[in-house]
């Protein structure tokens, strides 16, 4: 149980303002740099080994070879000519590294001869003041990790997704250093998991503030609903969500449950962890599209109640209105045998009767909710 703890605080964000180094440890990509690699360190005996200069992958597998350890690098959307010699270098399987430079995969995890590749979909909260029908609510990108026996090889694809301050957090537990690349595929693992569940929270509130304004009363005591397309650009983006959690669940339980001989036993076990929290993600993510589509179909259903609502007034006054009509028709058809046409006081009596008629239409279409 410490162990696990002690996991979970390495590789979750705390409240310590974050470090303002520079340099090896930015995981932006320059753009006025050539180089696609954003860090390449050793690792040895939980620490990362310090140089001089930046450290080529050629230099940092010379250096692992010679004296142990391993080599983490992370890269930045590199493209196919930047990532060919280090494939070769680290002897990467060519689908995996095809799939790592053209990016938008599934979350998946596949299994090589000497090494394994995972694909993370990292998932973003846009902030915003308003939800509308062209709001952005989730930005997903791309993390690929490849995971040898003395290599991990992270690959980023996206503006989000960083994995700085993860690093910094595992640098500062040696002893889970010490556990190899395993610990470091799982430390990326549950930061982009728990990335999930901050995520599922922010959509929560928007989801709540949509069913509000659905089932709140408007005026008058009336249902005023909301924007369709809001409700349907929410759903649109609950189920890009859906899309990165849901293929991510069969990985994370085979880690957990199937030994690798790339993965360290005392590792193995935590990977549990981050299977079950996704699970609950997903619960999430599947109650959100189901939800969002009862909202859906109650909003259609209070427009539809609405124009009947409508059409019955309209049809109410309409026949309220068509008495006074035909009457004035008939006396407009200028006849001389008419109905107390010569009467003095015919005219006062035909518009009271007209009148009475009228009104007792309308208290008895009032008293059926017609009016």
């Amino acid at each position: 149980m410490s162990m696990i703890r002690d996991l979970r605080a390495a590789v979750r964000p705390s409240r310590v303002p974050p470090r303002k180094d520079s340099g090896a440890y930015d995981t932006t990509r320059d753009p006025a740099s050539a180089s696609a690699v954003i860090d390449c360190a050793v690792y040895r005996d939980g620490r990362r080994v310090q140089t001089d200069a930046p450290l080529s992958p050629h230099e940092a597998m010379r250096q692992v070879r010679r004296d142990g350890g391993f080599v983490w690098m992370g890269l930045h959307e590199p493209t196919e000519d930047e990532f060919a010699g280090i494939a070769s270098e680290f002897g990467l399987h060519p689908l995996a590294v095809e799939d790592a430079v053209v990016a938008h995969q599934r979350p998946k995890l596949e299994r090589y001869d000497d090494s394994l590749f995972t694909v993370f979909k990292t998932v973003h909260y846009v902030d915003h003041d308003e939800l509308t029908a062209n709001s952005e609510v989730v930005e997903s990108g791309e993390v690929m990790c490849f995971t040898g026996r003395d290599f991990v090889i992270t690959v980023r694809h996206g503006g989000k997704g960083s994995l700085r301050a993860l690093r910094h957090r595992l640098q500062d537990d040696p002893e889970l250093l010490l556990k190899g690349p395993s610990a470091v595929l799982h430390a990326i693992a549950d930061h982009v998991v728990d990335g999930y569940i901050a995520v599922a929270d922010a959509v929560q509130d928007d989801i709540d503030e949509v069913e509000t304004e659905v089932f709140s009363p408007g005026r008058k005591g009336s249902p005023r609903g909301t924007d369709a397309g809001r409700i349907y650009q929410l759903k649109r983006e609950v189920l890009e969500f859906k899309r990165a959690v849901s293929p991510l669940l069969r990985p994370m339980q085979l880690l957990s449950e199937r030994p690798m001989r790339l993965v360290d036993p005392d590792i193995q076990k935590y990977f549990r962890d981050v299977a079950d929290h996704l699970a609950r993600v997903q619960e999430q993510v599947i109650g959100f599209d189901e939800l969002l589509n009862s909202i859906l179909q109650a909003n259609l259903a209070q427009a539809s109640v609405a124009q009947n609502e409508d059409m019955r007034k309209i049809t109410s006054w309409a026949a309220i209105v068509a008495v006074p009509t035909m009457v004035c028709g008939v006396y407009g058809m200028n006849f001389d045998h008419m109905p107390e046409l010569h009467w003095r006081f015919g005219y006062p009596m035909v518009l009271g009767v007209t009148v009475a008629i009228c009104f007792g239409i309308h208290r008895t279409l009032k008293r059926n909710g017609w009016l």
